[in-house]
C-alpha cells in the first residue's frame, strides 16, 4: 500500500494559503491604518487652532523687541519633513528657539516659552544687569574699548564710554570668550572689592595680571600722581588675605600713613603669607 504525503496533502495546503493571506491582510490593514494616521496627523497638525498666529515678548528692556520676533519667526518658518508645520505648539522648536536667542543676544540671561489661547507664543525674557565693566587686557589704555559685566562676570554688551568712575573697571585676559572669570573665582574678588568699600577705602578698578597677581586700583588722593594699588595671588586665600590687610591697617605705622600720606601711597603688598608691605612715595 502507497503511504499517503500528509504534508502535501491539498487541505494543508489549502490551510497555508488561507493563512498567508489572513497575514498579507493583517499587514495591509496595518499599512492602511499607519497611512490613515499619517495623514490624519499631518492634517491635524495644520489646524489653525494649534498653530502660532502670533508671538508677544515680555521684559525686554534693551533688547529691541522687533529683533527678537525677526530671530524667531525664522525659526518656526518651514515645515518637518516638508509635511508638519513649525507653528504647530505641540512640536514647535522651543530649544532651538532659545539657543538662538541667548546666542545672538548676549545680554539675554533667561529665556520661558508658553502658549497661550492655543495660538500665541509668549516670550518671557529676563536680561542681564550692568554691574561692572571690562576694560580690555592692560589697564589704563589710551582707547578703552569697555563691555558690561553681570553679577556673575559674564561678558555682555558693549559698554559706552563714561566718564569719571561711573562703573568698576576690571582688566585682564578673559578665562573664556563669554566669562572674565569663573563664577566662584569672580563673586570672591567681588566679595574682596566690597570688603574695601566698608573699610573705606575706595576701589576703581582691577587687573590680573598674566601671573596671576590681583593688582585692585584705588582711588588717587589730592595730587596724587601715582594710583595705589592694593597687589595679592589671585589663587591664595582671600579670607586670610582680608584678615591681613585689615589687621595692616589698624596696626601703626600704616594706620597713621594711611591717615596722613594716603595721597604718596603707591601700594600695598599681600602676596606673602602673613606679611604685609607697603610703599609710599617720597
Amino acid at each position: 500500500m502507497q503511504k499517503r504525503n500528509i504534508l502535501n496533502s491539498p487541505r494543508l495546503t489549502e490551510l497555508k494559503k488561507r493563512r498567508r493571506k489572513s497575514v498579507l491582510n493583517k499587514i495591509l490593514f496595518f499599512l492602511f491604518g499607519l497611512v490613515t494616521i499619517f495623514f490624519l496627523f499631518t492634517y491635524i497638525s495644520r489646524a489653525e487652532n494649534l498653530n502660532i498666529k502670533e508671538i508677544k515678548i515680555n521684559g525686554n528692556q534693551i533688547v529691541d523687541t522687533r529683533d527678537i520676533e525677526v530671530a524667531v519667526y525664522e525659526k518656526i518658518t518651514g515645515k518637518y519633513l516638508w509635511l508638519f508645520p513649525k507653528t504647530n505648539i505641540l512640536f514647535y522648536p522651543q530649544d532651538n528657539i532659545k539657543n538662538i536667542l541667548v546666542d545672538k543676544f548676549k545680554r539675554i540671561k533667561e529665556i520661558d516659552l508658553s502658549i497661550e489661547d492655543n495660538k500665541i507664543l509668549i516670550i518671557n525674557i529676563t536680561e542681564r544687569v550692568a554691574e561692572y565693566t571690562w576694560c580690555g587686557d592692560m589697564p589704563f589704555q589710551t582707547e578703552e574699548k569697555c563691555h558690561f559685566l553681570d553679577e556673575d562676570g559674564y561678558i555682555f554688551d558693549e559698554a559706552p564710554y563714561f566718564s569719571g568712575e561711573v562703573y568698576f573697571k576690571f582688566f585682564g585676559q578673559p578665562t573664556s570668550v563669554d566669562n572674565y572669570l569663573s563664577k566662584e573665582n569672580f563673586n570672591q574678588l567681588i566679595s574682596f572689592i566690597d570688603m574695601l568699600i566698608e573699610i573705606k577705602l575706595k576701589p576703581t578698578s582691577l587687573y590680573i595680571t598674566t601671573n596671576k597677581d590681583v593688582e585692585v586700583f584705588l582711588s588717587k588722593g589730592n595730587g596724587a600722581k601715582i594710583q595705589p594699588k592694593i597687589i595679592f595671588k589671585l589663587n591664595d586665600d582671600l579670607k586670610n588675605i582680608i584678615s591681613n590687610l585689615v589687621s595692616a591697617l589698624n596696626t601703626e605705622p600704616l594706620k597713621s600713613d594711611i591717615k596722613k600720606r594716603y595721597s604718596t601711597l603707591e601700594y600695598i603688598d599681600l602676596r606673602f603669607e602673613n606679611k604685609v608691605y607697603n610703599k609710599f612715595s617720597k
